[in-house]
């Protein structure tokens, strides 16, 4: 019945065999392996007892903390990141809700009890407030506020769950740039088989800001054509962050199921045809983190106060992260939903491209480059090329006439461009 198996060295189950003799064997050999351990911990033990002192391993007993204990940092926008990061340290946050964590005076500083009122402390943080631009001023004073009214909205845009959002940056006054885009690469509806939608973005122009009252024409523009997203904050070039960070809080509540979302501003022009080629080739995994522009690396603020970037030291120090032109992006929606999230752990900042490369950081990604996307415009001898802006993605800058002038080139199947 059982064959000839050897169990241990030594012991075989014959056929007929003797089942008693056979457990002695099994009990000999455990007997023989328990005193191999016995004699194999004694020799072991009394060869440590036989070390010198001085052989032996030493405990090294901290005589610090293991932790170092946070130190401010001197630079404002740093400094803010430093309380934010502690607010979200995910260590902290799993602590049971009882317990009692003691931080420095500057780590619990709420500011003011509504942060959208201005925060007066910040000129006595920055030893050169009074001297920055007062748009500046004006950004620092608001910078924790991620909350404005909304003046007009559109939230029945995304009913037909697009396949491409096109989200274009624009100001009250450039009715005439929306109009263009509209007639172009903008059109929402059907292209080529796949669903898009445009939505454009504005903050209030205020008189303050030498804008004329253009309300009425902007409300007059919304009901023609459902496409204008109003906040009321001050639209200047250092609230374009918080432009940002205000569409992807529509879009969580408004547009969540958009496969795919362009950025750009309303003086580019943007090959629609191609980034629906290029999406429908993506595969799932390379959709997923998908952050494609005009990139650029290892750059850091421009400290010469006549330029538009001018960021004083005062208020950064270091390296930007890797980050994708302003001028225009293009992300998966997923990953939009993911960049909300994490906004709120990153401090606003006066660059709005900068800013979401700061955001991607904390993501763990990186944007990837894409020859397609030209946000530092072509060379001149290309520009009146039809056949060049049919291999490219997005290009900045554009007139109005412009856009309507290169539209044609790509849309009429007429163009020879071998």
């Amino acid at each position: 019945m059982f064959p000839n198996v050897p169990l241990y060295p030594g012991f075989v189950m014959q056929r007929g065999g003797n089942m008693p003799v056979a457990r002695r064997k099994v009990r000999l050999l455990c007997a023989t392996m328990m005193l191999n351990v016995v004699i194999f911990f004694l020799v072991g033990v009394s060869w440590n007892l036989g070390r010198d002192k001085s052989d032996r391993p030493k405990v090294r007993i901290p005589s610090k903390r293991f932790w170092r204990k946070p130190v401010p940092s001197k630079y404002f926008w740093n400094k803010e990141q430093q309380r934010l990061d502690t607010i979200y340290n995910p260590i902290i946050n799993s602590l049971p809700s009882d317990s009692i964590i003691e931080l420095p005076d500057w780590l619990n500083d709420t500011g003011p009890v509504n942060p959208c009122e201005p925060d007066y402390r910040v000129a006595t943080q920055i030893s050169d407030y009074n001297t920055l631009p007062h748009r500046f001023q004006d950004f620092l004073l608001h910078m924790r506020c991620r909350t404005y009214p909304m003046l007009i909205n559109q939230p029945h845009v995304c009913d037909q769950k697009p396949f491409l959002l096109l989200v274009v940056k624009s100001l009250i006054p450039h009715f005439d740039r929306r109009q263009a885009i509209r007639e172009t690469w903008g059109r929402a509806g059907t292209l080529a088989n796949r669903t898009v939608a445009t939505v454009f973005l504005l903050g209030n122009a205020l008189p303050i800001d030498h804008f004329p009252d253009l309300l009425g024409m902007l409300g007059h523009e919304a009901k023609l054509h459902k496409d204008l997203l109003l906040w009321d904050y001050r639209d200047t070039f250092f609230n374009l962050t918080l432009k940002d960070v205000l569409f992807l809080e529509w879009f969580s509540q408004n547009c969540p199921h958009a496969q795919y979302v362009l950025k750009g501003d309303d003086d580019v022009f943007v090959n629609t045809f191609r980034i629906i080629e290029l999406l429908e080739g993506l595969s799932d995994i390379k959709a997923k983190d998908l952050f494609i522009g005009d990139v650029i690396k290892d750059a850091g603020p421009q400290r010469d106060r006549k330029l538009k970037y001018f960021v004083p030291e005062s208020v950064f120090t270091g390296q930007y992260p890797a980050y994708a032109g302003g001028g225009g992006y293009l992300y998966s929606g997923e990953l939009a939903l993911r960049l909300h999230n994490v906004s709120r752990q990153v401090a606003l900042y006066p660059i709005d491209d900068v800013y979401t490369g700061m955001c991607l950081k904390k993501l763990g990604l990186v944007p990837e480059n894409h020859s397609g996307f030209k946000t530092f415009d072509i060379e001149e001898k290309y520009r009146d090329n039809p056949c060049v802006y049919r291999d490219l993605m997005l290009v900045h800058s554009r007139t109005p006439q412009d856009v309507l002038k290169i539209w044609p080139w790509i849309t009429h199947p007429e163009l020879d461009c071998q």
